[in-house]
């Protein structure tokens, strides 16, 4: 059976990035076998998020997968503290890992700065722990974006590394699922840079919960440059502010980037920015309003979570079972 598993941080504000590089791919695969899509809370420590703000924070998450296409009733939501197997299996995984793994991870080397002597355990072995949320289940496909797919190549090693020093094929080895276009939607202000919930400045990312005029003001004050739109991808690859926009546009109406640019090709930026604005607007408004349905009624949510949450500890209770039988530790 096809598993599937994804999951996003409870932190910040959830963007048009998490949208489209995330949540719209997983909506299309809720028909093709088990999905389960945590809210990783546990993961989002390494930033120390104010307390009262984490439980607000994971229903506005569920909120926002729910409000996205996410039906509760195919597929199953939960965060991941629900489930305390994860740490557990962090534990034993790490236990087999090398730190030479864990060096090469290029996530941990941008996050850590030049101040990785003073960034926190859990920032470096948050890969290990990626690597329990999706073994614990044994999840058969991962849709990430470009960014984690070092991370689920990491977690394809742990589990052939635990494999063969229990001399058992019992982890399933993960295949990622990256969407061809627009798996990175990039920042308004710097095309070099990811769309995030961290980055300083609003003006670099949608929020899902953003009005209309805010979409349109952002939109129109996104950084491009004074040329007109080329006509080719090849044309366009070496201007990263110009490309952004039309790739949110391709992905926004599911054209591929090179109709995209065939159609604006000659145009100045202020028509693609009207444009995107509105088909942008007609995208979000809806999942917008959705999203504060949901959450004036938190009492549903949880139940999601709940439901979410049983569903989730019998399979790891299950499988975790299987693990502690390999490594010799009898539960009492």
């Amino acid at each position: 059976m096809m598993r599937i598993l994804s999951g996003v941080q409870p932190t910040g504000s959830f963007h048009l990035g998490n949208y489209l590089g995330a949540i719209k791919n997983w909506v299309k695969m809720q028909d093709q076998g088990e999905c389960l899509f945590l809210i990783v809370d546990l993961h989002s420590l390494t930033t120390h998020p104010q307390a009262s703000e984490l439980k607000a924070s994971v229903r506005s998450v569920a909120a926002a997968y729910m409000a996205s296409g996410i039906d509760p009733e195919k597929s199953f939501i939960f965060p991941q503290s629900a489930v305390m197997q994860h740490t557990e299996l962090a534990w034993i995984l790490g236990c087999g890992t090398p730190l030479g793994w864990l060096n090469r991870m290029t996530q941990f080397k941008e996050k850590a700065g030049k101040q990785k002597d003073m960034a926190n355990l859990g920032l470096y072995a948050y890969p290990v722990l990626q690597a329990a949320d999706i073994l614990l289940y044994q999840a058969t496909h991962v849709p990430v974006g470009e960014d984690q797919k070092q991370h689920l190549e990491l977690a394809r090693d742990i589990a052939g590394a635990f494999n063969r020093n229990y001399e058992e094929e019992y982890f399933v080895l993960p295949e990622p699922v990256i969407p061809p276009e627009s798996a990175r939607i990039m920042s308004l202000r710097d095309g070099t840079s990811k769309m995030s919930k961290s980055d300083p400045s609003d003006y670099s990312r949608i929020n899902l919960s953003d009005d209309d005029e805010t979409i349109r003001l952002k939109i129109r004050k996104a950084k491009t440059d004074p040329e007109p739109i080329g006509d080719t991808v090849e044309s366009m690859e070496a201007r990263p502010e110009a490309i952004n926009l039309l790739s949110i546009y391709s992905a926004l109406s599911e054209m591929t980037l090179k109709d995209t640019i065939e159609k604006y090709k000659g145009a100045s930026f202020s028509t693609l920015k009207s444009d995107l604005a509105e088909l942008t607007i007609s995208v979000i408004s809806p999942i917008r309003s959705r999203m504060i349905q949901l959450l004036e009624n938190p009492e549903k949510i949880d139940q999601v979570l709940a439901r979410g949450g049983a569903h989730a500890r019998k399979l790891a209770e299950t499988h975790m079972t299987h693990v502690y039988e390999l490594i010799g530790i009898e539960k009492v």
